[in-house]
């Protein structure tokens, strides 16, 4: 096992400190650092995860940059659906930003050390963009299902002006619970136990690591949640429902296929991500594990945004047509 400087610290401090008989309250406002305890701590495999996870996060960052940059170089993908993927793609993008460097960074550099400013920033663009992930998958679901439900309305319904107001209402409503959740922590005194069992800063196992009250904090992880899961996931469950119901209605099998087949993208990624989450936070607690938590988190924090360009390209002919126009008649198809 790796024993890093910081975490001989911890424990030698610990031990003093039971030997005093005094409990431990440190305002972390002026203590300097968290420890990260990553994914794992044995030595002959931080080679291997940084070379995983390096590899993982240049192709997330690069295929959904190259989304982005298909759907701006054609004319005929700038439609409100392809708008809603593009910055999707950058949210992702964005999102897997927020953790994998600095986890990469410590693995390179032998230290679990993050600085108390740079676990509430990275804690505010987790949830900023993690609930904006959440927010434009609904907002992508409406996009279908005025597309299949209402067709007629389709061009008043999902105007440019109203998409853009869907977009910046998405980053509003994602950013003020993370901004706010963000400045309640400052006013959280932490313990000299400033071990994160993750690789990331998680709101959960900072409170977890609190002297003082946190009932506030608590209650805003609450309305975080619904803000950011509850309210889309119900938005998305209601659109397909009726998507299926008009879908079914539709006489030929062949309509049928071609009606559903615009929404298979997304709702691959929808399952994936959902999936992911809930089959950790809905368990019984008794079942909640660190390590269970730690496979969720880097399946719907690193794994889906690297598959979203796969699963919205390979299914996708538009998508498919447009990466060969940029690239020269089709000769990077086969990327794809």
């Amino acid at each position: 096992m790796i024993k890093f400087r910081h975490i001989q610290n911890f424990y030698l401090h610990r031990q003093e400190l039971h030997s005093m008989g005094k409990p431990s309250r440190v305002n972390q406002s002026v203590s300097s650092d968290f420890l990260l305890l990553g994914l794992s701590e044995q030595p002959g495999e931080q080679p291997l995860l940084f070379g995983i996870f390096l590899g993982m996060y240049l192709v997330t960052v690069v295929g959904n940059l190259l989304i982005i940059l298909v759907i701006s170089s054609d004319a005929h993908l700038h439609t409100p659906m392809y708008f809603f993927l593009a910055n999707l793609s950058l949210t992702d993008a964005c999102f897997t930003s927020a953790s994998v460097p600095k986890m990469l960074a410590n693995i390179y550099t032998q230290s679990q050390a993050i600085s108390y400013s740079g676990c509430l920033t990275q804690l505010y663009f987790l949830l900023m963009f993690g609930g904006l992930d959440n927010c434009l998958l609904a907002v992508m679901a409406y996009d279908r299902y005025v597309a299949i439900c209402q067709p007629l309305h389709y061009s008043t319904a999902m105007s440019p002006q109203l998409c853009a107001l869907m977009l910046f209402t998405c980053w509003v409503l994602t950013n003020c619970p993370a901004l706010m959740h963000t400045l309640l922590l400052t006013r959280v005194a932490f313990c000299a136990h400033t071990a994160i069992p993750h690789f990331y800063c998680d709101p959960s196992a900072l409170l977890k690591l609190a002297c003082s009250d946190t009932h506030i904090n608590e209650l805003m992880i609450i309305t975080l949640g619904l803000v950011f899961l509850a309210v889309p996931l119900t938005l998305i469950i209601f659109s397909y429902v009726c998507i299926s119901w008009a879908v079914l209605g539709i006489p030929s099998p062949g309509g049928r296929w071609k009606a559903f087949s615009t929404c298979g993208s997304h709702l691959t990624v929808v399952l994936l991500f959902y999936g992911s989450l809930m089959g950790v936070y809905l368990l019984p607690p008794s079942t909640h594990s660190t390590e269970r938590e730690s496979r969720a988190a880097v399946l719907y924090m690193i794994v889906i945004p690297m598959l979203n360009p796969f699963i919205y390209s390979l299914r996708n002919r538009d998508m498919k047509e447009a990466m060969g126009k940029l690239f020269g008649g089709g000769k990077a198809v086969f990327l794809l």
